[in-house]
Order: structure tokens, then C-alpha cells, then sequence
């Protein structure tokens, strides 16, 4: 008989979520502790960290930490393993926004931008890779966009840092799922977070053409992020691979 619960549980995994304390993060980690996994959320603000582990109960511990100082990311994952134990789902998730023309755009923007969805996420996975390799096992999962797969003008360096990720994904997914390493991606519509507001607030025109391609005509709720998350690092998605996965209403049918 098929066991419905236990394939689309996260009992016995332990997830390292980047950006954990705030947004989608916070509603990946809160998915995956309600299906049982042990979270370890990190961040650069431990305040908001902390609140977030208060909310997130006994199943929930934080690491300070800046996922742009990639020379750290070896040390980061040898001491939670040693410390914690195994880590078997990594989430690149942290991120930052810029809103700006083109032409007003500078270098430390698209760096910065790039440092921290780009070349932070990459230092995380090539450190976990060795650990996930040795038990034959482990989920890496991506946080992309809807700037991944359409033009969005005013957020240039957002839009190429998550573009991407679906080169990285697919890559890896080719590299190394043959030791039992599953590596995947969701793309997120518009969904109900700080970021969100931060990019449409007092820009109804934007906010209105954005719903207006939307088939539910409405924004997301950060959980539909989570329990998708929740469903590629379960057993339910052993077959899925390679794969970015959007989350968005329909926006991304076309009309």
C-alpha cells in the first residue's frame, strides 16, 4: 500500500536555507519544519534571525552568516556537520533587489547583485557537494524567478543573476545526480513579501499590468513557494531533476 505521508515527508532531513529569516526563506523553512525536517536558517541580521527561530520552534537553529564572504563556505558547512550533523537539502534562497534604469545602474549594483544570488550560491554548493557525495544523497534547491524566464525591464542585474541559476541548475543536475544528488529550482511568481512591495509599492501601473498577466489575478502567498519546496526535496520528486519549477499563478502559460 502506498504511504502517502512518508513520501511527502522531510523526516530525518536536515536543510540549510540561505536568507531563512525573512520572505520566501522564512516559508521555505516554516514548510519544512511542519513536514519534520530540522532547519538551520542563515542570515547577516541575527535579530531577525533569532525572532525566526522563536517562531520556527525547537526544530529551528540559525548561523549568522554573509553568503558573499565565499571563502567562509567551506568552514560554514564543515562546522555545522561536525557540530550539527548532516546537512541533506541545501536552499539557495538569499537574495537582494535593485530598481533602477539601466543607464542609472553602476557597477557595485550588478556585483553586489550578482555576489550574493551568483557566486554566494555557488561557494555553498561546491561545499556541500563533497558531503551529499559521500552519503549518496542530498536535494540542492534553487530560489529563481520570473525574471529567469521573461524581460523585465528595471532590474537588469536581478534578472541575470537568476537567469543564472538555470544554467547552474541544469549543469549540476547533468554533473552530479548519478551520486544521488537531486538539484532543482523554483521559479516564484509574485508573491506577497517585503521584496515585492519594496519593487511594485507606489508603482500602480507595474503592480496593475503584473496582476493583469496573471490568470488567478492575484498575488502568491510565500507558503505556495514552501510547500513546493517541500515537495521537490521529498521522496514524492525522486524522479524529478534538473528541473525549474514555476510557481505563479499561471503567468507563465501566456495568454
Amino acid at each position: 500500500m502506498l504511504d502517502y505521508k512518508r513520501m511527502f515527508s522531510l523526516e530525518g532531513e536536515r536543510a540549510l536555507i540561505t536568507g531563512g529569516a525573512t520572505g520566501i526563506g522564512y516559508s521555505i523553512a516554516r514548510c519544512f519544519v511542519a513536514a519534520g525536517a530540522d532547519v538551520i536558517i542563515v542570515g547577516r541580521n541575527e535579530e531577525k534571525l533569532k525572532k525566526a527561530c522563536e517562531e520556527l520552534g525547537e526544530k529551528a537553529i540559525y548561523r549568522q552568516f554573509d553568503v558573499t564572504h565565499t571563502d567562509q563556505a567551506n568552514e560554514l558547512i564543515e562546522e555545522i556537520t561536525k557540530n550539527i550533523g548532516k546537512i541533506t537539502i541545501l536552499v539557495n534562497n538569499a537574495g537582494v533587489h535593485v530598481k533602477k534604469a539601466v543607464e542609472d545602474m553602476t557597477d557595485e549594483d550588478f556585483v553586489k547583485t550578482m555576489n550574493v544570488h551568483v557566486v554566494g550560491a555557488f561557494a555553498l554548493t561546491r561545499a556541500i557537494i563533497p558531503y551529499m557525495k559521500k552519503e549518496k544523497k542530498g536535494n540542492i534547491l534553487f530560489t529563481a524567478s520570473m525574471a529567469s524566464l521573461f524581460g523585465i525591464p528595471y532590474v537588469l542585474p536581478y534578472a541575470a543573476a537568476k537567469s543564472a541559476y538555470l544554467g547552474m541548475v541544469r549543469s549540476l543536475a547533468a554533473e552530479i545526480s548519478s551520486d544521488g544528488i537531486r538539484v532543482n529550482a523554483i521559479a516564484p511568481g509574485w508573491i506577497e513579501t517585503p521584496m515585492l512591495h519594496k519593487a511594485l509599492d507606489g508603482d500602480d501601473a507595474r503592480k496593475n499590468k503584473i496582476l493583469g498577466r496573471t490568470p488567478m489575478d492575484k498575488f502568491g502567498d510565500p507558503t505556495d513557494i514552501g510547500w513546493a519546496a517541500v515537495y521537490l526535496c521529498s521522496e514524492a520528486a525522486k524522479f524529478v531533476n534538473g528541473v525549474i519549477l514555476p510557481v505563479d499563478g499561471g503567468v507563465s502559460i501566456g495568454f
